[in-house]
């Protein structure tokens, strides 16, 4: 896995999180790219002996380079993603992983002409106790799903002096809470169950219809830190909020809302499987807790310890029981998975991680809640 090599494209927030699990897998970090020639130098200067490219075409000629990481705001991520997969790079994009479905399906489709691997940040599915609810579920601990239900909570949006490119739609896309934090619960969800959405009914609101853009650009989260003085007030056209209801394979039902304007909140994705023998709660707030629900004996909380994990999934969890392990150690989890994936060379065999088939799913839904919403009624999903 040693012998491969990244590079990554765009080193803000989630950049320096990749290039972290990177570094503690012993991957060589071969070089980086940013917006500008100066940027890319800072990004390689911060990150030791790297090499700043000048463009993206340099970077992906680069014989040295297996496998770019992109981690750029929505809108460049097909182009991106294109430009690498043309070269014979494999690939892990952060999601959503296009602005569209017609650029989702392409990705799809010219990852499997030029035979290389691609696979969409779904991180959260790498917490040592979202492996064990898979687990448990698809071992038949809480026999059949029959209700998926829960919550994506944040509150780093809940002022109109807050501001990010996400809330841009020519950046970040048409969907905002949906395709940001929506998609992170979606995949969770079909994960964990085995279940695929087939039809959705959505309700979307802008909460703050005006915001106030800063003049310089504001880093992701850090709108929470200062208030800035130089500012122009825009228009908000992406939600801030969204309720969805889910219909899923086999009769199973759903509901998610989600929200990044309500106080106190600050990335809790609360998801619930009930059974028709038990149920599992798992909080992202309380990351190494699993509530374990039951009708004929006591409720549980299972901590995170490998010795009670089933068998097959204990491999998830660095740390013994006590330990606590949170946000950056699943893309470590991830990373190891997919790097171990291609370095082994056969690309026929069943890919684990969230690859960008997953991806494109995700995108489909997306549109879909979308425009349930804006006609009031049912959609399927269609591929």
């Amino acid at each position: 896995m040693t012998k491969l090599q990244a590079a990554i494209i765009g080193v803000g927030f989630v950049g320096k999180v990749h290039a972290e699990a990177l570094r503690k897998l012993g991957i060589p970090i071969w070089g980086v790219l940013e917006r500008t020639e100066d940027l890319s130098a800072k990004a390689a200067e911060s990150l030791g002996d790297v090499r700043a490219y000048s463009n993206v075409d340099e970077l992906v000629a680069d014989e040295e380079v297996d496998v770019v990481h992109i981690c750029t705001p929505n809108y460049l991520h097909h182009t991106l993603i294109k430009a690498a997969l043309l070269q014979g790079k494999h690939v892990i994009c952060e999601k959503p992983l296009a602005m569209n479905s017609q650029e989702s399906l392409e990705l799809v489709e010219l990852a499997e002409s030029t035979e290389s691997v691609g696979a969409v940040s779904y991180n959260l599915r790498y917490y040592p106790l979202c492996q064990q609810t898979k687990a448990m579920i698809q071992g038949g601990r809480i026999g059949e799903p029959k209700f998926i239900h829960g919550s994506y909570l944040q509150d780093w949006l809940l002022y109109p002096s807050d501001w990010n490119w996400r809330l841009e739609p020519e950046v970040g896309g048409a969907q905002r809470a949906i395709a940001d934090i929506g998609t992170h619960w979606l995949d969770l969800a079909m994960w964990m169950t085995g279940l695929e959405v087939r039809e959705v009914c959505g309700d979307m609101a802008t909460v703050i219809p005006k915001r106030k853009k800063p003049i310089r650009e504001v880093a992701t989260f850090d709108s929470k830190l200062e208030v800035h003085p130089s500012y122009e007030e825009v228009g908000i056209h992406t939600e801030d909020y969204a309720s969805i209801l889910l219909r899923f394979d086999g009769g199973a039902k759903g509901v998610l809302t989600l929200s990044q304007v309500s106080a106190g909140r600050k990335n809790r994705l609360w998801i619930q499987v009930d059974g028709t023998k038990g149920s599992l709660c798992w909080n992202s707030e309380k990351p190494n807790q699993l509530w374990v629900g039951r009708r004929d004996q006591p409720n549980e909380i299972l901590m995170k310890d490998p010795s009670l994990m089933e068998p097959a999934v204990r491999k998830y969890a660095s740390y013994p029981g006590g330990h606590a392990e949170g946000y950056p150690d699943t893309f470590i989890q991830f990373f190891q998975e997919f790097y171990t994936y291609v370095a082994r060379g056969d690309l026929d065999a069943p890919q684990p991680f969230p690859t960008f088939q997953s991806g494109h799913e995700e995108v489909l839904l997306c549109e879909a809640i979308a425009e349930s919403a804006n006609k009031g009624q049912w959609i399927k999903i269609h591929d």
